[in-house]
């Protein structure tokens, strides 16, 4: 009989292999519009959400007193995963989930802007860190002039925008609520983008689409149980697992082989999130998803 942590850490490592299922499908249908990829992820992905819903609320699930905090949360969270789209598409697997683990990075530096947090000697060095190994991913792209290196950056810095609303939101919103807003700002946003050219997929493209919509939810959902059931302690790391997934799945597919900087670069921000993670668990904040 397997024990809550256990469980919890199960259910942190399905989360994880879910979203790099999700990322890799996003990659894959690069030959489709990002508007179109959009509008597939959070369409589809609204099945999974509204299967959340208690029975007693659907007639008032969408009801909250806190509509510009949703606005922003939305907002920001659509900007954030249109900038990971577009890297995906653009740069390798690995480079791309390397550089999203510096969101805690910019979650910290937000919280001392915007709400006046004071933030002492370790998470300033894990910053330092974090940010050195972000240089040391992105060095290659300045020598190749590849400007789609920034994309991540961009995912990250609204990423903790999301973060900070989602700490402010969870207080008085169920989890349903949160992401219901932002998947339908998102999935207008990808409509809005049909004028622009859709592509017509085959049968195989067409479940790819479902499929990225179906998986990219029941990562959430998954990683929202598994908090449930475990110390975020131990859920938390499993995240680091999509390093892995994300290398397997860009060498065996796209023939991606990550370069020594790269790895490098991901241990020290690995280490900045650990270290910016157990100094927050130590003043007891509210973990945040490491996806929007």
């Amino acid at each position: 009989m397997l024990t809550r942590n256990q469980l919890g850490v199960l259910y942190g490592i399905a989360s994880v292999a879910c979203f790099a299922m999700m990322d890799a499908s996003v990659k894959w249908l690069d030959m489709f519009p990002v508007g179109q990829v959009l509008f597939s992820r959070f369409f589809f992905g609204l099945i999974p959400i509204l299967m959340l819903v208690p029975r007693g609320e659907f007639k008032t699930f969408y009801k909250t007193s806190r509509p510009k905090l949703h606005a922003f949360r939305a907002i920001t969270g659509t900007l954030a995963i249109i900038a990971l789209f577009i890297a995906l598409r653009e740069i390798p697997l690995a480079d791309v989930v390397s550089l999203t683990f510096g969101g805690p990075i910019f979650v910290t530096l937000g919280s001392i802007f915007f709400l006046s947090e004071k933030v002492g000697i370790r998470r300033w060095l894990a910053v330092l860190i974090g940010f050195f190994g972000m240089l040391l991913i992105v060095k290659p792209a300045y020598e190749e002039l590849n400007i789609y290196y920034i994309f991540p950056i961009i995912f990250c810095i609204f990423f903790a925008c999301v973060a900070l609303s989602i700490r402010s939101l969870s207080s008085t919103e169920p989890n349903y609520r949160i992401a219901l807003y932002f998947s339908l700002l998102s999935m207008i946003v990808g409509l809005f983008t049909l004028p622009f050219g859709w592509v017509m997929p085959n049968s195989f493209e067409f479940f790819l689409l479902i499929f990225t919509g179906l998986v990219g939810s029941v990562a959430n959902i998954l990683l929202t149980v598994s908090l449930r059931f475990a110390e975020a302690s131990l859920v938390t790391p499993t995240k680091y697992l999509n390093l892995v997934f994300a290398i397997l799945l860009g060498y065996f597919i796209w023939s991606e082989i990550p370069k020594l900087l790269t790895l490098v670069g991901a241990g020290l921000i690995i280490v900045s999130s650990v270290i910016i993670f157990m100094r927050e668990s130590e003043l007891k904040k509210k973990v945040v998803s490491s996806r929007p």
